[in-house]
């Protein structure tokens, strides 16, 4: 079954699943980090609690809490019939059915949501839209981007990926995007151009491959530094 979405759903993802979607090691987490287009994710959550410098920026978040936990309730039915029908593009392993995916996503959503009211009066969840982040230059060391760019490929233009990775750039000193598939599990046709133009930039990049693949395939990210 070939997956739509008309445009981009909230679902959140755990600090476990961040930490190796993103490959992120002990001095990583140590760093300042810009969460782009994170949503209802937990790592934000998780990361306070380890005394971790996380800033997640999302358009989401010009919504309350129960706005925005009013939102997920909407999508939520629709996320998993789509997953359910499309099941042969993930792989059952870690996660190991449907009913699991709903409960470990539903988890880290309620985690944020408990988190969130604090966090945004904290400057913790900034509500800001790509491809113009609400930062200063150098603001961050490491700028994460999960289940947005790419993957919305039929969504959000080449011309979009490239202006928000300069902008990621341009606010931290490397970005790591994660997957670089589309929710169809095919890799974006943007990549190969997106990674062509940053090397002709100078910018040093790699597709390398991580210790986490719930989406068939969906493997590897994109690494991108100064």
């Amino acid at each position: 079954m070939t997956l739509t979405y008309e445009t981009v759903v909230p679902w959140g993802r755990s600090f476990d699943e961040y930490q190796h979607m993103f490959n992120l090691s002990a001095y990583d987490l140590e760093t300042r980090i810009l969460g782009c287009g994170d949503g209802p994710a937990a790592f934000n959550a998780a990361m306070r609690a380890r005394g971790g410098r996380v800033v997640s920026c999302d358009p989401l978040y010009q919504f309350s809490a129960q706005q925005i936990g009013e939102r997920i309730e909407a999508s939520y039915q629709t996320v998993m019939e789509q997953t359910r029908q499309g099941q042969d593009k993930f792989v059952w392993n870690a996660i190991k059915s449907l009913e699991a995916l709903g409960q470990i996503r539903m988890d880290a959503m309620r985690a944020f949501l408990a988190d969130y009211e604090q966090g945004k009066a904290q400057g913790r969840y900034v509500c800001g839209a790509a491809p113009a982040l609400p930062f200063a230059p150098g603001a961050f060391d490491l700028a994460l981007s999960s289940h947005f760019l790419f993957l919305y490929s039929d969504n959000l233009s080449l011309t979009f990926h490239q202006e928000t990775i300069a902008d990621l750039l341009r606010v931290a000193k490397e970005a790591r995007i994660f997957p670089v598939l589309t929710y169809n599990a095919d890799v974006s046709p943007h990549l190969e151009p997106v990674c062509a133009s940053l090397k002709d930039a100078g910018y040093q990049v790699s597709v390398e491959a991580v210790p986490y693949e719930f989406q068939r395939g969906g493997d590897k990210m994109l690494r991108v530094s100064r």
